[in-house]
């Protein structure tokens, strides 16, 4: 199967939400004609609005991606409440259904009945595996997770899960289609609950939780500690990256550092797994009232995705002027 010719190519977006959106005006930007479907006519009208009103805000403050105008682009995005006449020459499939097990389930065995043996069945599942979505089907080979993260159009990452039965060489094309689009794939060899970004994310969670909850620090301080530390450093190297650069080498990190690191877990970290309780919830909580009441929630959204997406085009121009240097 050959993906190196977008603009003659479809793909197909099952489920018109945010990460419907995002996908279909990723795909969009990399020339690809995109479909999305929706039982929903009114949810499905909003998305198409959306994303051209999105498009057209990325023009204007210079973060738009890929090839063509935000009108061009958004020419490229079609929707139907028809799943045949969405799957009708689609060679890529991305279903973006609610994280619901019998729903996805369900979703994939109609595609199942209608695709051919060819056409790629990717899920934005961000817990569940492609084996509990989509074991015994036809196409079953087929089908594995590709899963963004949010908001996907700024943050490149894709976590690719295959299945115990999906076909290597599918695995293969769908990283290259990542690529193709502009994020940035990663592989995980075998299928785990939470798949590899999550279940960093939970480690961080649980020691936040157990900070505040031990009251070592404010909720405010916590997220500060992230923000103005952590955060700045793994927007640019990772975990692994930074040991490396804090010696002289990994190795000779471990050598200085990890005993001390072994003291500080047996001493202050709690057992797993750890409990998000709805008492502590309610607490910080209140301590957000004040400068996040719940009614602000989406402002502060927007505003995120407004810096992740100047932290994104940040990194896209220093990656370009990195190769117009190796040139």
């Amino acid at each position: 199967m050959e993906i190196n010719a977008p603009i003659q190519r479809k793909v197909a977006i099952i489920g018109s939400g945010l990460i419907g959106q995002n996908w279909a005006m990723l795909f969009a930007s990399a020339g690809y004609q995109t479909s999305m479907y929706d039982v929903e006519p009114g949810q499905l009208q909003r998305a198409l609005e959306g994303t051209r009103n999105q498009l057209t805000k990325y023009e204007q403050k210079g973060f738009l991606k890929g090839t063509g105008t935000a009108e061009e682009q958004a020419e490229r995005i079609s929707g139907t409440g028809s799943l045949q006449e969405c799957l009708n020459g689609a060679f890529y499939v991305q279903e973006c259904v609610p994280e619901n097990l019998e729903l996805k389930q369900k979703v994939f065995r109609e595609l199942d009945a209608l695709v051919g043996n060819d056409v790629i069945l990717a899920s934005s599942s961000s817990c569940l595996c492609a084996s509990m979505i989509a074991d015994g089907l036809a196409h079953m080979q087929n089908v594995l997770v590709a899963h963004p993260i949010n908001p996907p159009y700024f943050v490149p990452l894709v976590e690719i899960v295959p299945a115990p039965f999906t076909s290597p060489d599918v695995v293969v094309k769908v990283r290259d289609l990542m690529k193709a689009i502009g994020q940035a794939p990663i592989t995980l060899q075998r299928e785990c609950l939470g798949f590899a970004l999550n279940r960093i994310q939970y480690a961080c969670i649980n020691e936040c939780w157990n900070m505040y909850k031990t009251g070592l620090l404010s909720a405010a301080d916590i997220d500060s500690l992230c923000t103005n530390g952590l955060g700045m450093r793994y927007a640019f190297i990772g975990p692994l990256e930074t040991m490396h650069l804090n010696a002289n080498g990994i190795k000779d990190y471990c050598e200085r550092y990890a005993q001390g690191a072994v003291r500080v877990q047996e001493e202050t970290f709690h057992q797993i797994p750890v409990l998000y309780d709805t008492p502590t919830a309610e607490k910080i909580q209140d301590d957000w009232a004040i400068s996040l009441p719940l009614q602000k929630l989406p402002e502060r959204r927007a505003w995120r995705d407004n810096m992740l997406a100047k932290l994104s085009k940040l990194k896209s121009d220093e990656k370009s002027a990195e190769n117009e240097e190796l040139k």
